[in-house]
């Protein structure tokens, strides 16, 4: 498979190496020249996971790499940049993508906004930093093209990297962007010190919004108990890699959400998913709690009065 990953980050550079290493012809197409130029003479990024062994990996920028020449195109860049990045691709090769979240402009799911060409996405519990060391893991794919999805399962799967396909493209999507704000609020638990029993409690209600909204939405049930759902909830909430836990954390001890991004120097999706999510439950009615008391604090309340009001809601059934 000739494949094309367009974006030079942390994921994209990981995802480019589990291609290359199941034998495909793979180019990394990256921001700048420089980074570019890197990659090539010495088999790692400078910027991103920087053990990482590119080797076998081409890289250019994303001007000269042949896309419109690719079998498919790996999307790997942040929320907010993606439909502007779908929208110049030339050719008409199969969308992968790699990124979690929504489109903030419309508050749709990021597959929506791809027109001309099949589409397909992956998600699931997958730190890039593990997934370049060569550390067991395990994703799902989801189409509406049920033989895209297979081939492209065929193409990544290994003893490493363990592919599922689901159909179910909706609530797979969903998951990957209700997660994210899921973890910053696990990481206010953490930066709190409120203990195991509350993050615990916290992530398992997190896990019932998700799936409230993606049923809403037309996703089912059972793909938020798999691993695109508390799969990826558990890893994102719990690991010293996640970006969202580490800013949650972070402001919760009192660091502004801009400073904790720029201290973390990646990108951290659940900041502009949040506002995004919550506009969307708003208008299909559906309570969220953890998500609006999130946006809360990322607007200035604070976060002991952000608890009460969860601890002292309604008593219900479970």
């Amino acid at each position: 498979m000739r494949a094309v990953v367009v974006g030079g980050g942390s994921w994209g550079s990981a995802f480019a190496r589990v291609l290359a290493e199941r034998g495909h012809e793979v180019v990394l197409a990256c921001r700048d020249a420089e980074q570019a130029r890197a990659i090539r003479e010495t088999g790692r990024n400078p910027r991103y996971v920087r053990d990482a062994d590119l080797t076998g990996v081409d890289a250019s920028t994303v001007s000269d790499a042949p896309i419109a020449e690719a079998d498919t195109v790996v999307v790997a860049v942040p929320s907010r940049a993606f439909a502007a990045v779908v929208r110049e691709l030339p050719g008409k090769a199969p969308v992968l993508s790699l990124t979690k979240g929504l489109d903030p402009a419309t508050g749709e799911r990021l597959s929506t906004v791809v027109r001309g060409r099949p589409v397909a996405v992956l998600s699931g519990p997958n730190f890039a930093e593990e997934i370049a060391a060569g550390l067991p893991a395990a994703a799902v794919i989801a189409s509406e093209d049920a033989d895209l999805a297979v081939q492209l399962q065929h193409a990544i799967n290994s003893l490493a990297f363990r592919i599922y396909v689901n159909s179910d493209l909706i609530g797979v999507e969903l998951c990957a962007a209700a997660k994210n704000v899921i973890a910053l609020a696990a990481g206010g638990v953490d930066g709190v010190a409120f203990g195991d029993n509350a993050k615990a409690a916290l992530i398992t209600r997190g896990l019932v919004e998700m799936a409230r909204l993606g049923e809403a939405c037309g996703g089912r049930a059972e793909t938020f108990s798999g691993l695109a759902g508390m799969g990826d909830l558990i890893v994102t909430c719990w690991s010293r890699h996640g970006r969202n836990r580490q800013a949650g954390e972070m402001i919760a001890r009192g660091v502004p959400a801009a400073q904790a991004a720029a201290d973390i120097g990646m990108v951290v999706e659940g900041l502009t998913t949040a506002p995004t999510l919550r506009a969307l439950s708003r208008r299909l009615g559906i309570e969220m709690p953890i998500t609006e008391g999130v946006c809360a604090v990322l607007e200035g309340r604070e976060l002991s009065d952000l608890v009460a009001g969860l601890m002292g809601r309604r008593p219900t059934e479970e």
